[in-house]
């Protein structure tokens, strides 16, 4: 009798161990809304349906150790939220093994109004672009291969796939789908401008800040367009060659040399965040930035014709109050509330 009864409460702990790891499918859907002062998504949403078990996959694999090499190095450590998802305070990303990469980490937002990524525009869908980073040596350096094996060993993944996903299968392709699906969702549009060009809460510019968007469109916008910020092409300009690091930008992509030590336009969205500046973090504060395109641009070689001025030189001529206005008015593109919206934080 006893025996029998030992084996009834094994059986029954095993049914309530599997009912617990076995959560099931569920695909409730994510309402995904365009910013009415935003671009056209460029990401295809019917290959990649939001919902909120991928996006909270996503999630969970965006703060995950285990997509390194060291178990330590998660996508989050280059990419931290208050800082618009950038490596505050380095001006190179850091990664295993104390390894030092070979530019500065970007902010993380509206990825979905891109077609391209990276500097150099290496990935061209937003699907791709993690691998850059899991499998390069100075990152995460891991091979994808490696990353799914550690997942399919957790039971913490098995049940997140098998939620996420109606084949509940743990390999690259739905791993890579769930980082897209959080990237997806990261959408930086309800900061101070926004409010004023969408004309909510009564909100307007001050007298600087107005002032500072005048000299913005009239000096800036050509390359830093749309409500994006950029226009997501790629330039030289003119930044002194980094004799350390000689990165030839786009160059190293397709070694056309007319895109020699291009790099593409960043957006200026959250800008007062995301510091240290350019591809190579060399300058520190947006005064810096503004004074090098007044003065300190040189002649590399395959400057931005933009740039050109009338008497042979290059640069942005710029006086001291549009300097001090056109930060004011980048100051109106900080988003608190992206910056702080627990729906990216990892706790």
């Amino acid at each position: 009798m006893k025996k029998l009864l030992l084996i009834c409460i094994l059986i029954s702990l095993l049914s309530c161990s599997k009912e617990d790891t076995s959560e099931g499918y569920e695909a409730i859907p994510i309402d995904f809304r365009v910013p009415s002062n935003f671009p056209p998504l460029q990401y295809n949403l019917d290959n990649n349906p939001l919902t909120e078990a991928v996006f909270e996959l996503g999630k969970e694999l965006f703060y995950e150790g285990k997509l390194s090499a060291n178990n330590s190095i998660p996508c989050a450590f280059c990419h931290e939220q208050a800082f618009a998802f950038t490596h505050h305070g380095h001006t190179l990303s850091h990664g295993v093994n104390g390894g030092i990469g070979l530019r500065n980490a970007q902010p993380i937002q509206n990825m979905a109004f891109q077609s391209e990524f990276m500097w150099d525009g290496a990935a061209t869908h937003l699907d791709f672009q993690p691998i850059i980073p899991i499998t390069s040596e100075l990152e995460m350096g891991e091979t994808l291969g490696n990353v799914i094996e550690k997942l399919k060993d957790d039971e913490k993944y098995q049940v997140a796939f098998s939620r996420a996903f109606e084949d509940g299968k743990i390999n690259t392709e739905n791993m890579l789908k769930a980082l897209s699906q959080f990237m997806i969702v990261m959408v930086s549009s309800n900061s101070k401008y926004d409010k004023y060009v969408r004309q909510e809460e009564n909100v307007q510019l001050s007298q600087i800040e107005t002032d500072g968007l005048h000299f913005f469109e009239n000096k800036c916008a050509t390359c830093h367009a749309t409500d994006l910020f950029t226009d997501q092409t790629y330039r030289n300009n003119g930044l002194p060659i980094n004799p350390l690091l000689d990165d030839k930008g786009r160059y190293v992509v397709f070694e056309d040399p007319n895109d020699l030590y291009k790099f593409k336009v960043p957006s200026l969205r959250n800008v007062a965040f995301t510091y240290p500046y350019m591809h190579d973090g060399r300058l520190s504060t947006l005064e810096a930035v503004l004074d090098f395109y007044d003065e300190g641009i040189v002649d590399n070689g395959n400057v931005d014709p933009l740039l050109l001025q009338s008497d042979g030189t290059y640069g942005i001529p710029l006086n001291t109050y549009e300097k001090e206005s056109i930060i004011a008015f980048l100051n109106t593109l900080t988003d608190n509330e992206f910056l702080q919206d627990e729906r990216f934080s990892e706790f």
